[in-house]
This record gives C-alpha cells, sequence and structure tokens, in this order.
C-alpha cells in the first residue's frame, strides 16, 4: 500500500507540473493562414496571417514561403484578443509550392490554412505540430477536421478539464453528473455561438482570470464539509455549472473569434466545433470512471479526491493571479 501511496502522490505532482507549463497553462489556440488568389493576369495574393496570442511562452510562431516569394505590407498588424492580424501581398504562385509554420513543433496548437482561388474554389488544410508544412497541391482539408480541432481545444485546455474534473468529483450520482455537465454544456455552446457570431465580446484575458476563479470556488467547495457548502452547491449543483459554463464559453470562443471560422460554412464548422468540444469532454469523464473504479479497488479514492481537490485549488489560485497580473 506504501508503494500505491507513493505513485498516486507522483501523479498528484505530474497533473500538477503538466498544468503549470507555459504551453497548457492557457488555452489552446490555433493559428490561421489565408491565401486569396487576387490577379488573373499574374500569380498574386493577398495573405492573412492570424497569429496566436501565446501567453507565458517565448515561442513565435511565423509562416515560411518558398525562397522566391516577395512580401509587402498591404496594412499595419493589427491586435486582437487573441490573435495578432498581418495583412501582406505577394507576387509568387503560393497554389504551387510549399509552405511552414516555424515554431509549431515546439507549441500544441494547431495552425488552419485556407487557399481561395478567384474561381471561388476553396481549399483548407491543417498544420499540427508533427506536421508544420505541407504542398497546397495535397488534397485539402475537409470541413469534418473542426470536430477534431475542438477535442484538442477541450482536451488542452486544461482549465476548462479541470473544471470537468471538480465537477465529476463534486457530485457522486450518475443521474446528477449527467444532469450537471448537459447544463454546462448548454450554457458554454450559447455563448460559444453568440461569441463567434460577434453578437457577444469581452476581453480575453479578463474572461480567462474569471475562468480561473471558478475553478477556485469549485475546489474551495470539495474540501469544505458538506454542511459548510455554499446553499447553491448543495441544492442546485446543475445551476452553478451553468453560470459558470457560459464564462467558459466566452473562453472557447476567444480562440476563434480572432482567427474566425469561414463564413460560407459558419454554422457546420461551429457545429462540429462544438460537438468536438463534447466529445473530448465525455472522454475525459470515461476515464475519470476508469479511474474512480481502479482507485476504489484498491481503497485510496477518498484519499486521492482530497488530494486532488487540494491540488486544484492551488493551481487556480495561480492561474487567477498569473492572468490578473497580465491585466495590469
Amino acid at each position: 500500500m506504501l508503494h500505491v501511496s507513493k505513485a498516486l502522490a507522483h501523479l498528484t505532482m505530474l497533473i500538477a507540473s503538466w498544468a503549470l507549463s507555459p504551453a497548457l497553462a492557457h488555452e489552446f489556440r490555433p493559428g490561421h493562414l489565408q491565401l486569396v488568389e487576387s490577379s488573373e493576369t499574374s500569380a498574386s495574393y493577398h495573405v492573412i496571417w492570424k497569429k496566436p496570442v501565446l501567453l507565458n511562452t517565448n515561442i513565435e510562431l511565423a509562416p515560411v514561403f518558398p525562397d522566391e516569394c516577395r512580401f509587402s505590407d498591404v496594412a499595419p498588424p493589427k491586435f486582437g484578443n487573441a490573435a495578432i492580424i498581418y495583412h501582406w501581398r505577394t507576387t509568387c504562385d503560393l497554389a504551387k509550392g510549399s509552405i511552414a509554420i516555424k515554431g509549431l513543433p515546439f507549441s500544441h496548437t494547431d495552425v488552419l490554412v485556407s487557399l481561395l482561388r478567384l474561381d471561388g474554389e476553396r481549399s483548407r488544410y491543417v498544420l499540427r505540430p508533427d506536421s508544420p508544412s505541407l504542398n497546397l497541391q495535397e488534397q485539402a482539408l475537409p470541413v469534418f477536421d473542426y470536430f477534431l480541432i475542438g477535442i484538442e481545444h477541450l482536451v488542452f485546455g486544461i482549465d476548462h478539464v479541470l473544471f470537468v474534473i471538480g465537477l465529476f468529483l463534486f457530485i457522486p450520482s450518475p443521474i446528477a453528473l449527467i444532469k450537471t455537465i448537459t447544463a454546462f454544456t448548454v450554457s458554454h455552446s450559447i455563448t460559444l455561438a453568440l461569441s463567434v457570431l460577434e453578437l457577444v465580446k469581452l476581453d480575453q484575458q479578463a474572461t480567462e482570470a474569471v475562468i480561473a476563479l471558478s475553478i477556485f470556488f469549485l475546489a474551495r467547495e470539495l474540501v469544505q464539509e458538506k454542511s459548510a457548502r455554499s446553499r447553491l452547491t448543495q441544492g442546485r449543483p446543475w445551476v452553478m455549472a451553468f453560470v459558470f459554463g457560459l464564462l467558459h464559453g466566452l473562453g472557447f470562443a476567444g480562440a476563434l473569434a480572432d482567427i474566425g471560422l469561414p463564413k460560407e460554412e459558419l454554422w457546420l464548422s461551429l457545429l462540429l466545433f462544438n460537438v468536438g468540444i463534447e466529445a473530448g469532454q465525455v472522454f475525459v469523464i470515461a476515464v475519470l470512471y476508469a479511474f474512480a473504479w481502479l482507485l476504489a479497488r484498491i481503497g485510496k479514492q477518498a484519499q486521492f479526491y482530497q488530494s486532488a481537490a487540494w491540488s486544484m485549488g492551488c493551481l487556480a489560485t495561480f492561474w487567477t493571479i498569473d492572468r490578473t497580473l497580465l491585466l495590469v
């Protein structure tokens, strides 16, 4: 049993180190490189590079084009909540060349690449850390891939994963947990859609600071005796999950607000992105149930749950301070 206790302690430290790492302390934020053909007589393109703002990291993402390409600025950079947007013009034929993203192998994000030709034909691709370059004559990305991007957004958005873990630890009844997770899902789906449609827009850094506070609140409730918990979490935890889900939805949307979804397929890509988020959420819960069963078999469930709650509280405190300082 001593070896099991040590293993649990090491696992808790590993989770804390993973969550505190600069690459995962904030949201998974994809970049977006748009190539718009602008001339029939010569190979000319308008290039729009939406570079994600990756906080607390020295990783610089930058597109790398063929050597024969020459660029000129079309407009000064525009600074958004989640991205810096650059506009360039080039005279080389990008549709027949290869491009890459410098720094991508060292990040935990993706870069969407879209190519729009004069005849209206659109092609899409995704560059990932394990495949940071592509030939634009390759087969294009189906819109279904936004489902996979949604899964990555949930899994690599460690603060959202921790909130789901907190709900799992807080609610022992499977039926009550399903009800609460459903409320969380519905609420963040609402704000995700409103934000992507630009009907609601909040400062991303402030939103992430409040998200950290929501995790701190849930962790605090977990370490309290049941009689000392707030009436909201004792009576209607689904209401608490719904309210905080509105904030988490804005956090999800922050990665897409400046990066953008394809307007001609907005509803389908938004739906697939959101379904991908839910699939990632279901996967996390399934893993938690399997892990809880294993802990119950060795009699360490209560011990680990308490350690996990305190670890969540410490991480949430660190994130709240860190993200609040970024607002100053």
